[in-house]
């Protein structure tokens, strides 16, 4: 089943179909972006999380190493 449309009808499919091309495509591309951004949001935590962990670590460890006088002069 074939139907015939007007030229301006098909026209419009034209650009109708364009149009909505367009607007999944940029849906397509926002959500990337977002995948982007929150896998970065989370190594960005993960990293902070580790550097807290050693300094806390690390200023622990200077605490717990005993402290050498030198003998007064």
């Amino acid at each position: 089943m074939s139907e015939q449309h007007s030229k301006s009808r098909q026209q419009a499919e034209i650009a109708f179909g364009k149009t909505q091309s367009q607007f999944f495509a940029r849906g397509q591309a926002l959500e990337e972006l977002d995948a982007i951004t929150t896998a970065r949001n989370e190594k960005t935590a993960r990293l902070r999380e580790a550097r807290l962990a050693k300094e806390a670590e690390d200023s622990l460890a200077l605490a717990a190493k005993p402290v050498h006088k030198r003998p007064g002069r």
